[in-house]
Formats: C-alpha cells, structure tokens, sequence
C-alpha cells in the first residue's frame, strides 16, 4: 500500500504561491515613516514655490546649483561624478550625474513633467460687464469645470512689454494679496444650470475670472472698472493693455500645500500631478553620491497635460538632443545612446477612491498608501496611446525594486472601457529606450487641491534613487 503524503497546510501555499497586497502602514518601520514624514516638508515648500512650470523649474534650478550643479556645456571635458543642467527656454530642465560607464553604455533616465491643468488668460482677456471687470480665460488640460469656480484663485507668470522687458507676475500668494476668483450662481436660481449635463454645468467661456468692480474716478469715461483695474497694473506693472498679447498668464489656486488628515498621512496641494514625481525624481539625482555606474539623468519637462506638444514638450527633440550631445563628448553615436538607455516614465496614477468606486477594476487598481505604483501601461480602452512596457523590463523593474526594499503595486488607469489616460512614456519608449511608468497614486487627480500619501511619496524617492544606483 501507498504512503499517503502529508498535505500541505492551505495557509503555507497561500503565503508560497500568492501575492502580497501589502499597506506602507505596516511594513515601514517608524524610522522610515518619520523620514517619510520628514522628506514631505521639503515637497511641501516645493509645490508652494513652483506653481507653474516656470517656477518649478526655476526651483529645480536652485536646488540643482545648491547641490553642487553646474550648466552643461557640450565643448566641455566631464569626468565622472560630474554634476550637470541644461535648461529649455526656462520651462524644462534636465538633470545628469556622469556615470562611470561611457555614453554607449546608455544611461538611467527619469522623465516627470512639471505642468499641470490650470487657466490659462485669453491673449485679450480685459474686459467689463455691469460694473464688473473680467479676465477671460481658456483652460489647460483636462479639468472637471465646475471645481473651479468659487476657488480663491491666484496669478503667475511673465509679461514682456512692446519694448521686449519683462515682467514676472505673482499675485495672490501672500497672506496681504488679494485673490482672483470665478464666479458661479447661487442653488435658488439654478434650475436651468442643473438641468445641464455635468460636463457643461459650468462651461468655458463661463470660466471668466473676476478681477474688480471699482470705477475710475471720472463719471464721463466708459468702461470705467477696466480702466480703474489697468491703471493699478499700469502702475505695478508699468504694462499697457496691449501687452497682454505677449504674456503667459495663469490662474491657479491661492490656498498652499497643507497636511491632510487627523494622522497627517497624506499632503493636500494644487499640481500634485506630476510634481510629486518631479520632486521625489529630483531629489533622487541630487542624493547620488559620487559617480554612478550608468549615467543618470531626471528630465522635468512641460506640456504633458496637452500631450506633449511644442518644443518645451517630450515629443519635441530636446531631450535627444541632450543626450546626443552628451554622448558626441565621447564620440558615440547618439542613437547607440538611447538604443542602450533606459527609463522610469515617472508619472501618477490614479488611487481607488471608495467613494467613487466604479470606474476602477479593483484587483488592477492602485492604491493609495500602498507603496509607488508601477504601470506597465496606460492608454485608453483598448491601450490606444501607450507604451506598453515589455515582460523583460518589467522583471528588471522588479527585482531591483524588492532588492532595495522599496514597498510598490501595480496599477492600471480604469476599467478597460472607462477612458485611460497617458503619460509620457510613449514618447521615450518612441526613442528605442526601454521604458516603464512608475509613481505615486493620487486621490482627486487634476482638481485644484489633490490628495497622495506620505509613504508612497517616500517610496517613490526611495525607487528613483534605486533607479539612478541600477546597473541593469
């Protein structure tokens, strides 16, 4: 007769053979999660002085040179462990740590953007209207329309006058400034507003932001209020309404990064996507120590929220022209450089809210507090524009990952026919780079105050970091 075998407890295969879905909660230990809480201040200021993505460049700038940072010039000798920044017409930077390897090598690329939706003002938005002065403006990016108005709003950018001077613009950010604001009706008289499809229920041409209602002090004059509001800004600015035509204006909301919740999980801010990638990618090269082994590059770039479009955007070729350069210092071929690069496309994804649990697909959900997501591919429906990053590169991804202990999921943007979105992984991965999406789950994506947690910012600083250490 047969020995029986022993059965295996259904506990120990459950524990061999499945997943761990596992909370950032549980598995740091509170020394990390004190320096995750730490490492969130420094967001914290960050989101506060780059509003706009002028201004987080600006800041990467000077957290660059701070560190040690230096401009790159392509007639230059670099050795390794050489610090180096090249800025694109002050909207995107890119950031390099030379490696120890030469250009042929490849480097490891992190790629985050650094704009985010927002108002943009019209080329001629002064205007009045009973009494009221107005800017018009048109809105950048996808926004639900109606989180906008009835939010204290304030006012960046750059004026350059008919004389070619410029003037940079913020208003509304100190506690004594005034803010800007975008009207809406009050319930009693909303019948016909509610009866309009939520997507319209506030529309564009509806987004006019309210800027004054005090006449100019002559009774004779038409279109007092406006002439009242540009005689202040002929004042502060020294500017004629003209000079709006060559300005780059946004409205934004005035309220400053803010803790969130009675344990002070998570960080509550306007632009979280994709700053909080943008920082916890910049932070990452500035921490490298030394020289690494591969070159190791954090591009912030702009216009993703637009799909990239322009020359401050990653389908422009400024990015290849980069590393083209860089590799030309060694006499490599610029396309051997990117055939042997690879890069964390480092954008959010969005968190499951239990609240509005419908257009996720649970089990293929990121969550938040539960460790940086990686997204193998994003897109829309059936993954129409997408990188979708290969089984190999998704091991290496992996394995680096739990070898450096950083706590991560995995995550997908959606149902399957809910929509989707993209990011700018296709536009690297259209360079011959191996590319994969990595980064932090957001609650309220692209409203004006959006939601991440604490632990999965560290995380994601913590994966980048591995990244830039990664021999592949």
């Amino acid at each position: 007769m047969a020995k029986k075998e022993k059965k295996t407890d259904a506990g120990e295969l459950k524990e061999k053979l499945f997943m761990k879905r596992v909370n950032t909660g549980f598995e740091m230990s509170e020394g990390d999660i004190a320096k995750a809480d730490k490492f969130c201040e420094g967001y914290k200021v960050f989101l506060d002085a780059g509003k706009t993505e002028r201004e987080a460049c600006a800041e990467a700038v000077r957290l660059a040179e701070a560190a040690g940072f230096v401009p790159f010039d392509k007639s230059a000798k670099y050795k390794p462990g050489d610090r180096v920044y090249r800025v694109n017409r002050g909207k995107a930077i890119i950031l390099a740590v030379i490696g120890k390897k030469t250009p042929d090598h490849g480097v490891n690329l992190a790629a985050a953007h650094i704009d985010s939706p927002r108002l943009d003002l019209k080329q001629n938005p002064l205007y009045e209207n009973e009494g009221l002065a107005y800017f018009k403006t048109h809105y950048y990016g996808g926004i639900k329309k109606y989180q906008w108005p009835v939010t204290p709003l304030a006012l960046h950018g750059v004026i350059y006058k008919a004389d070619g001077e410029r003037v940079d613009v913020k208003l509304g950010e100190d506690e004594s400034d005034p803010v800007l604001v975008v009207t809406d009706i009050l319930p009693h008289l909303a019948d016909e507003q509610y009866k309009r499809p939520a997507s319209k229920l506030i529309k564009g041409e509806e987004l006019n932001i309210l800027i004054g209602s005090r006449p100019f002090r002559d009774d004779k004059a038409s279109e007092a209020v406006k002439l009242g509001i540009m005689c202040i800004l002929n004042e502060k600015y020294g500017i004629t309404e003209s000079d709006f035509i060559s300005a780059e204006l946004e409205c934004v909301p005035a309220f400053k990064a803010k803790d969130v919740g009675f344990d002070r999980s998570m960080v509550g801010a306007y632009g979280q996507d994709d700053r909080v990638c943008a920082y916890t990618a910049l932070q990452a090269i500035l921490a490298v120590k030394g020289a690494p082994d591969r070159t190791a590059v954090t591009v912030l770039t702009d216009k993703e929220e637009i799909g990239s479009e322009g020359n401050t955007g990653l389908r422009s070729a400024y990015m290849k022209y980069f590393l083209y350069d860089l590799g030309e210092m060694y006499g490599v071929d610029g396309r051997t450089v990117l055939s042997n690069s690879k890069c964390l496309s480092a954008d959010v994804n969005a968190a499951f809210d239990p609240t509005f649990s419908e257009p996720f697909e649970k089990l293929n959900a990121s969550y938040a507090g539960r460790g940086v997501v990686v997204t193998k591919y994003t897109g829309s429906r059936g993954k129409s524009g997408t990188n979708d990053s290969s089984a190999e590169y998704v091991s290496e991804i992996r394995r680096m990952l739990d070898k450096d202990g950083v706590i991560w999921q995995t995550g997908e943007l959606g149902k399957v026919d809910f929509g989707g979105g993209g990011t700018v992984a296709m536009y690297v991965a259209n360079l011959d780079i191996d590319t994969i999406d990595i980064g932090v789950p957001v609650l309220s994506m692209h409203a004006p105050f959006e939601i991440t947690a604490k632990n999965d910012i560290y995380m994601a600083f913590r994966a980048f970091k591995s990244f830039f250490a990664h021999k592949g």
